[in-house]
């Protein structure tokens, strides 16, 4: 099981990975755009599936565990070891690539 912390942007005109970023607080997330609404989940579900997506995992493999309603989101991941790598990322503020 891999963890993930991603910042959500909703109502976005397109779905995508954009790249790593620090918060003030020295906090490193995954920034994502998603074009669902947030309302009843729909942009949660959305963000599982792109990061999913990304990821190269099925949509059952990446699960919104912390911050349903925030846009700073934990996400739990199912996948293999190798997977840590790409997880923690270049964490520049690089893409990270669709």
């Amino acid at each position: 099981m891999h963890r993930l912390t991603v910042r959500v942007q909703p109502n976005a005109s397109a779905d995508r990975v954009e790249q790593w970023e620090t918060d003030a607080a020295g906090r490193t997330y995954l920034k994502v755009r998603v074009r669902a609404v947030p309302e009843g989940g729909k942009a949660n579900v959305a963000v599982e599936k792109l990061v999913a997506k990304w990821l190269g995992l099925p949509k059952s493999a990446v699960r919104v565990v912390t911050g349903a309603k925030n846009r700073l989101k934990g996400l739990d991941i199912d996948g293999p070891p190798e997977l840590a790598a790409k997880l923690a990322g270049d964490q520049g503020n690089e893409r990270a690539g669709n």
